[in-house]
């Protein structure tokens, strides 16, 4: 490393996508992640850091530190007409990268944007960084391999970039995780013969559907699954506990409603097939990220390089339907890179893994992604928005271990500023910017904890939520398909029960009231529309299914005032 290079950190902030609490060996998994397992032990794994329930509304968060609504993707990235809901960055908000790109940082990103727009459907003049079509390189990224889409094909997938150039893969030896990771080395590899630091993010889409591994990983996890979603989510609960990350006294909610004992369960050979090959999309990814650390310790700056892991959001319960058209399978049919047609749908018949295929991982075991919490993907309740996330930095952190202040990904932003000693500006390219919307963490690295001093908020296609130290308040959008259905607020104490089981609505009515004034201002404040915004997409199919969790509720004795909320389908 040359003496005269400057001498502030660098950044590396890697995202998974709809990787669930549990999935990875830190948090309790099965799965082999020996990397982000070394990070862990030398580092800081938070308890209870929270995303922004989606893919989007997440990235739109953590590039920004700003809620999602306040830079421009408060859904997805369909523009809906509204400034809080136009479907990509907006230009009141700066991203990381223009942030430390402009005190000095070369900035690098491999992977998935997903907050530039609609780029599934284009328009006929379409070129990078046209109004509404933000790309990273316009958004203050120096070098960019990756996708702007929100995922897709492993094996030949859509909207592929290198810098700002359209690319299409021509070799039946390509798989995307892979190539990120070795554009990412590559970025690393560079920058580190460079004088000023640099900033990478690594935004993988794994282990997002489709199911697309390579043969001999998928091989390696075979039969690890035929004991069935019940017993994994008993062993990593387990786990978890025995490694201090959940406290012993909160029980594992139970089995979701719509999925069934795996007893009952046919085709048991498929369904651990299809958890075998999502285990190992995951071993993929962590062994990419090996060899982005392999060069900082080639080139000696691993000890002054902060390294970040979390994931977008919960795991994923998405079903694709192939016998409907909620979603369109067709959308994905398009052929694999030597003409072959690839099948789409959860089906005994088609066999997740190959590049012909076109899978997704299912309910049941999403449910023990994000055991021992309650939903998924796409709500607000612990499943749905509690992330792993996993901080090491050799020279700045005292004292490895737990940090279990409730945190979120807008505090990324912020903290990072801090370490860097750069400028969080006030103005950017001639337009006023929206102040951070979270707090710095920076003094866990030396004094091994922190507290947070604001609520956090979330709000997620109708699913709502505000946490106030160890009180949260949260509810589920109303069922669409019955108009008489309405949106039920519910109210759990964190510290007793994080597994959201216990509702003490009745006996803190007051204290509810102020946390929905609270949500209420917050909500005006941002931008939040009532759902279903005009123009919003329907959601893809499993809400329906997921719904009716917590619906029925029945008197506690044992817990007084609290109602204990009844959730159908038994449990593990």
């Amino acid at each position: 490393m040359k003496e005269d290079r400057d001498s502030r950190p660098n950044v590396v902030l890697i995202l998974a996508d709809d990787l669930g609490w549990g999935d990875i060996g830190a948090y309790g998994s099965e799965i082999r992640t020996p990397n982000l397992d070394g990070l862990a032990r030398k580092g800081l794994r938070f308890t209870q850091m929270y995303n922004s329930a989606r893919c989007c509304p997440t990235r739109a968060a953590l590039l920004t530190g700003l809620h999602p609504h306040q830079a421009g993707i408060g859904h997805m990235v369909v523009n809906m007409g509204v400034p809080s809901y136009q479907g990509y960055l907006n230009d009141s908000c700066v991203t990381i990268a223009e942030v430390l790109k402009g005190s000095g940082y070369r900035t690098l990103m491999a992977g998935k944007w997903h907050v530039g727009g609609e780029q599934a459907n284009l328009p006929e003049d379409w070129y990078p960084d046209m109004p509404g079509y933000p790309t990273p390189m316009g958004r203050g990224f120096d070098r960019f391999y990756g996708i702007l889409s929100g995922g897709g094909n492993y094996y030949n997938p859509n909207m592929l970039m290198d810098g700002t150039t359209r690319m299409c893969v021509d070799t039946l030896e390509y798989h995307f995780t892979d190539a990120i990771s070795e554009k990412a080395a590559q970025f690393v590899e560079d920058a580190s013969h460079r004088d000023e630091p640099f900033f990478l993010f690594l935004a993988y889409t794994a282990p997002h559907w489709p199911l697309h591994a390579w043969p001999e990983d998928i091989e390696r996890y075979r039969g690890t699954y035929r004991k069935g979603w019940d017993a994994l989510r008993t062993q990593r609960h387990e786990e978890q506990k025995g490694a201090g990350l959940l406290d012993v006294k909160w029980p594992i909610a139970p089995r979701e409603q719509a999925v069934p004992d795996w007893e009952a369960v046919d085709e048991k050979e498929w369904r651990d097939l299809q958890m075998a090959v999502y285990a190992a999309q995951i071993e993929q990814m962590d062994r990419g990220i090996g060899q982005v650390l392999e060069v900082l310790k080639e080139r000696g700056i691993e000890d002054n390089t902060i390294v970040m892991f979390l994931s977008d959001n919960g795991g994923c319960a998405e079903f694709l339907q192939e016998d409907s058209n909620d979603p369109d399978p067709s959308k994905y049919n398009h052929p694999t890179v030597d003409g072959r047609e690839v099948r789409v749908g959860n089906a005994p018949s088609i066999l997740p893994g190959p590049d012909d295929s076109f899978c997704s991982v299912d309910m049941a075991w999403a449910n023990a992604s994000n055991a021992p919490f309650r939903l998924f993907k796409r709500y607000t309740h612990e499943g749905g928005i509690s992330t792993p996330f996993i901080v090491s930095w050799p020279d700045g952190i005292q004292t490895p271990g737990l940090v279990r202040e409730p945190s979120h990904i807008i505090d990324v932003m912020p903290t990072l500023v801090a370490v860097t000693g750069v400028t969080y500006p006030g103005t950017y390219n001639g337009q006023d910017i929206l102040p951070m919307a979270g707090e710095s963490f920076a003094e866990v690295f030396e004094k091994g904890d922190w507290s947070r001093q604001g609520p956090i908020f979330w709000e997620h296609e109708g699913n709502r939520a505000v946490r106030v130290g160890e009180w949260k308040l949260v509810s589920e959008v109303a069922d669409p398909s019955d108009a008489s259905s309405r949106a039920v607020w519910e109210l759990y104490n964190m510290t007793e029960d994080r597994t959201e089981l216990n509702d003490w609505m009745p006996g803190e009515q007051g204290r509810a009231n102020d946390m929905i004034k609270l949500y209420n201002t917050w909500a005006e404040r941002c931008g939040v529309l009532l759902w279903p915004v005009e123009g919003a997409p329907r959601p893809m199919g499993m809400d329906v299914l997921s719904r009716h969790n917590h619906s029925v509720r029945v008197p506690s004795v044992r817990f007084g005032p609290k109602r204990v909320v009844a959730l159908p389908g038994g449990g593990s």
